[in-house]
C-alpha cells in the first residue's frame, strides 16, 4: 500500500485503472469561454462508466489488496459516486461488497449500486453518519473497508484525472477541481505540481458544507456542524485527515459556490452542451465565474452525472425560474365574460406563453373587482418578463409578482 504519493505510484494507478475506465477526452466550451474570457475545457467524467470518476480510485485501491483482505468482503460508505465505483470493482474481482449510503442518497444512485451486484444499507442523513456505521459494521463482521477520499491509495487513483487532462492539454493554467472529503483534490493536485508546478489547483466546495475551506483557514482537520447543500456528493460535514498535509501543500485556493448557482449551471450545461452533469460536478461549472483571471486555459473537473429524475424535474424548474424563463403574476379582474380573455390577449401579443392559471372568484364579495387572477408564464428572460409586466400595468392590470413554487 502507498505510504506516500509518489510519481511512480501514479503512474501504476494509470496503467491499471486503464482496464475499466472510459476515455474522457476534454470538451471546449464556446459558451462558458465566451462568458469568462479564458480558454475553458471540461473533463467530462459524468461520462464514466459508473457515471462518476469514483471508479478510478475505487478500482485502484482494490487492486493493491491482498485476496485475502478482498476475500473478507468488501464495505465502504458513500453518497453514490463511490458506492457505484467499489460495486463495479468488487464486482470485477469476483467478492462481496457492502455499501452504506445515506437516506437521501438519490434513487438512481441506490439503484444502480444494487445492479452491481452490492448489498445496500441506507443509514443516516449525511456521508458522515453513515460512514461511523459503516466502520462499525467492518469492525463487527470484519469487512475491509475501503474509504471514499482518506485514503492515499484511493487518492492515487483519482489523480489519474489530471494525468489524462495534462497529457492532452499539456499548457493548461488552471485545473478546477469539486471537493468533497479532498480525495479527488489530493490526487489531481499533488499530481499536476508534479508534472507541472505552474499548474494553479483551485478546489470547489459547496458554501454549505465547506468544511476544506475552514480547515484550511484553522490549519487542521475541522468538523463542521453541520451541512446544507443540494450538492449530496460534496456534503461532508469533515475533510480526509491523511491527505489533508497534500491539500494544505498542493491546493492554490478554495472557492464556494451557492445552490443557487448551481441550479443556474445545470440549466447552462443542459442547454449549450447537452450534457447531464449532477450538483456537484456543477460545482466547478459554477466557479468559472469566480476565478480572477483572463486569458487561460481553465479546466472543470465534471465529476460525475448520476441524478435521479425527481430532482432533474425540480432544478430544471428552478433554473427556469432563477432566469426569468417562468414566472408568476397575481391581478384583480372584473367578474364577468371576457375579462380572461382580455388581459389573455395582451400575454399573447407579447408572445408571453401561458402555462398555468389560477382563478378564484371568491377572494371578495366585490365582484366587480375582486376576482383575483394567478397567472404563470414563459418568457424568453429578464426584458422580455419585464415588457410583460410593464404592459400590464400599463393596461391597468396592476400585477404584482408572486413566488413562483413550480409549473405543475
Amino acid at each position: 500500500m502507498a505510504e506516500e504519493l509518489t510519481l511512480k505510484k501514479f503512474e501504476e494507478a494509470y496503467e491499471i485503472i486503464k482496464k475499466v475506465v472510459l476515455p474522457t477526452n476534454l470538451v471546449e466550451s464556446e459558451y462558458f469561454s465566451k462568458q469568462t474570457g479564458n480558454k475553458v475545457y471540461f473533463k467530462p467524467e459524468n461520462m464514466q462508466l459508473t457515471g462518476a470518476y469514483k471508479i478510478r480510485g475505487a478500482y485502484y485501491k482494490i487492486s493493491t489488496l491482498s485476496d485475502e483482505l478482498r476475500q473478507k468482503g468488501l464495505i465502504t460508505a458513500s453518497a453514490g459516486n463511490h458506492a457505484q465505483g467499489v460495486a463495479y470493482a468488487a464486482k470485477a474481482y469476483g467478492v462481496k461488497a457492502t455499501i452504506v449510503m445515506p437516506a437521501s442518497t438519490p434513487l438512481i444512485k441506490v439503484n444502480r449500486t444494487k445492479s452491481y451486484g452490492a448489498d445496500v444499507i441506507l443509514y443516516g442523513d449525511v456521508y458522515d453518519e453513515a460512514c461511523a456505521y459503516a466502520l462499525e459494521l467492518a469492525e463487527d463482521k470484519g469487512y475491509t473497508f475501503i474509504h471514499p477520499f482518506d485514503d492515499l491509495d484511493v487518492a492515487t487513483g483519482q489523480g489519474s484525472v489530471a494525468m489524462e487532462i495534462i497529457k492532452e492539454l499539456p499548457f493548461v493554467d488552471y485545473i478546477l477541481v469539486p471537493i468533497g472529503g479532498g480525495g479527488l483534490a489530493t490526487g489531481v493536485s499533488t499530481l499536476a505540481k508534479m508534472m507541472n508546478p505552474n499548474i494553479k489547483v483551485i478546489g470547489v466546495e459547496p458554501a454549505g458544507a465547506n468544511c476544506m475551506q475552514v480547515s484550511l483557514k484553522n490549519k487542521k482537520v475541522t468538523t463542521l456542524p453541520s451541512v446544507d447543500t443540494i450538492a449530496d456528493g460534496t456534503a461532508v460535514k469533515t475533510p480526509g485527515t491523511k491527505i489533508f498535509p497534500y491539500i494544505q501543500k498542493n491546493i492554490d485556493g478554495i472557492i464556494t459556490v451557492e445552490d443557487s448557482e448551481l441550479i443556474v449551471a445545470f440549466l447552462d450545461m443542459l442547454e449549450n452542451h447537452k450534457m447531464l452533469v449532477e450538483n456537484s460536478g456543477l460545482l466547478t461549472v459554477a466557479a468559472l465565474k469566480h476565478l480572477n483571471v483572463k486569458g487561460k486555459k481553465v479546466v472543470s473537473i465534471l465529476s460525475g452525472g448520476n441524478m435521479d429524475m425527481i430532482t432533474f424535474s425540480s432544478i430544471v424548474q428552478h433554473g427556469l425560474i432563477a432566469r426569468d424563463r417562468i414566472f408568476t403574476v397575481s391581478t384583480l379582474l372584473p367578474d364577468k365574460p371576457g375579462a380572461l380573455m382580455n388581459i389573455s390577449k395582451v400575454i399573447a401579443d407579447l408572445n408571453g406563453n401561458i402555462i398555468k392559471l389560477e382563478h378564484n372568484q371568491f377572494v371578495s364579495i366585490n365582484r366587480s373587482s375582486a376576482v383575483e387572477l394567478i397567472i404563470t408564464m414563459e418568457a424568453f428572460g429578464s426584458e422580455h418578463k419585464q415588457l410583460i409586466i410593464n404592459t400590464l400595468s400599463e393596461k391597468g392590470y396592476k400585477p404584482k409578482e408572486v413566488m413562483t413554487k413550480g409549473i405543475y
